[in-house]
């Protein structure tokens, strides 16, 4: 059996159509929805892409494994294996389409880079480039005796939205520079970020228009995504392979005030697609209701693939049992999701099937409340911080948090690695504004997210203490 893992970066479940979105986004990423189980309630605990792909990678948390941020001062904890590097000593032949390079190199017989070009101030062509890679990748891991790994890497809902003709105005018809619109004003005060958003959306005033950009972003992935699908039917590979979807991260637009980035450790950014085919093992159209978690990722796999992992340790469980069982589906394969995030801000999340505690380690640069609570079943958009008026719950949920946090250190026997780490990232962008009076043209920063495997202009704070 074969295993296809395909990552899309910073995609929000809730853009897609078969999680409920109103738009028609993704009718391939669906199809494959429909024909195998979909995760309703799946979580990726440990943000930005970075701690969330370790994660993904290794079935472990950031206890474990030590990667909490995009600084590249960290590395992962020896001993702690990559998925890559689990399945080619079972004799898998291991190859990937991907760009973080890194640890993320670790395992695979062919690691192939690509770019794209980032001068075309009208749209980048990010899922094209990705898959003339993949399926050179792909074809060769066909031509392969042993059964193969490969992990795809697409990047086109991670920013700029500029996704490009024919779906540059897909979903937006209007005018997104009218001065009457005054929408996009709070996200021009924003110092942080404004420099970097005028080089990718000039004069825009209306807040929908990105919003509208990154679901057609979605739609130019999902068309790309369909040739990779062909090309598995093409291959005859679809019936023995085992086809994985999911992503790193989500995106807050407007919901909270984190405008077009992946930074709060609200729905928006913690609840990912989780998609699993195998045609014969997997039967078409479940869907599974029930709290589960990026580190149940590779246990998951493991078993579906049936790789021996008797001296191997997981901090998730193979969610095969929810798949098979409905009442176990249900309920899903935890109480509670154990979250951080060391991006702008360095949190500590706990999510239950009712509450959602978040917890500031420090200030952070949006200047929120150090403590929110939100009613999960009341308030599922998180709109309302009832930490001031449920003391009790605060202090049960925090009591739950720094329980696990002491278990999850004794265990991993190092130390808590999230208040050692330093915040990384301080400013996006490079001042001054990037755009010319004369003919509108983008003076863009350029492709800096290749070498930093995350945002275009980034500056990072790599100190070690």
């Amino acid at each position: 059996m074969n295993l296809v893992l395909i990552s899309l970066d910073t995609l929000r479940a809730d853009r897609l159509r078969c999680y409920g979105h109103h738009r028609l986004t993704s009718p391939n990423i669906d199809r494959v929805a429909s024909e195998g189980a979909l995760f309703e309630s799946h979580y990726s605990p440990h943000i930005p892409t970075y701690p969330g792909h370790t994660t993904m990678m290794t079935g472990r948390d950031v206890y474990a494994h030590q990667v909490t941020c995009q600084s590249q001062a960290y590395l992962p904890t020896p001993g702690v294996p990559m998925l890559a590097e689990i399945l080619k000593t079972a004799g898998y032949y291991t190859s990937a389409a991907d760009n973080l390079g890194k640890w993320f190199t670790r395992g695979f017989d062919v690691y192939e880079s690509y770019t794209w070009d980032t001068s075309l101030p009208e749209g980048w062509r990010k899922a094209e480039a990705v898959n003339e890679t993949a399926m050179r990748v792909l074809r060769s891991a066909a031509a392969q005796s042993a059964p193969f790994f490969v992990f795809l890497h697409y990047w086109d809902a991670h920013t700029p939205y500029l996704p490009p003709r024919p779906f540059h105005r897909l979903f937006y018809t209007g005018d997104e520079t009218s001065p009457e619109n005054r929408s996009m004003d709070r996200v021009w005060a924003c110092e942080e970020f404004r420099d970097y958003f005028r080089e990718w959306m000039p004069d825009v005033t209306d807040i929908e228009f990105p919003k509208a950009q990154y679901d057609a972003e979605i739609a130019y992935m999902d068309t790309c995504l369909g040739h990779i699908l062909n090309l598995l039917d093409d291959l005859r590979l679809s019936d023995d392979t085992l086809l994985v979807m999911t992503a790193d991260h989500g995106e807050e637009f407007d919901e909270h005030g984190c405008w077009f980035d992946h930074h709060g450790l609200y729905e928006t950014n913690t609840r990912i697609p989780l998609i699993l085919r195998l045609p014969g093992a997997i039967r078409p159209g479940v869907r599974v209701p029930g709290l589960t978690r990026m580190t149940d990722l590779t246990p998951t796999i493991v078993d579906y693939l049936e790789v021996p992992t008797p001296d191997m340790v997981f901090d998730g469980r193979s969610l095969r049992p929810l798949i098979e069982d409905p009442q176990a589906a249900t309920s899903g394969i935890c109480e509670a999701i154990h979250l951080t995030e060391n991006t702008w801000m360095k949190k500590r999340g706990i999510r239950t099937r009712e509450w959602k505690l978040i917890r500031a380690l420090e200030p952070d640069l949006h200047g929120f409340a150090p403590i929110e609570l939100y009613d999960m079943t009341h308030d599922p958009a998180e709109r309302d911080n009832r930490a001031a008026d449920r003391p009790d719950v605060v202090d049960a949920l925090s009591e739950q948090m720094d329980r696990h946090i002491a278990a999850r250190v004794a265990a991993a026997d190092l130390p808590d690695p999230l208040p050692l780490q330093p915040i990384p990232l301080r400013r996006i962008g490079k001042a001054p504004a990037a755009t010319k009076d004369t003919d509108r043209t983008i003076e863009r920063s350029g492709d800096d997210k290749r070498p930093d495997g995350d945002f275009v202009g980034y500056v990072r704070d790599e100190r070690t203490s």
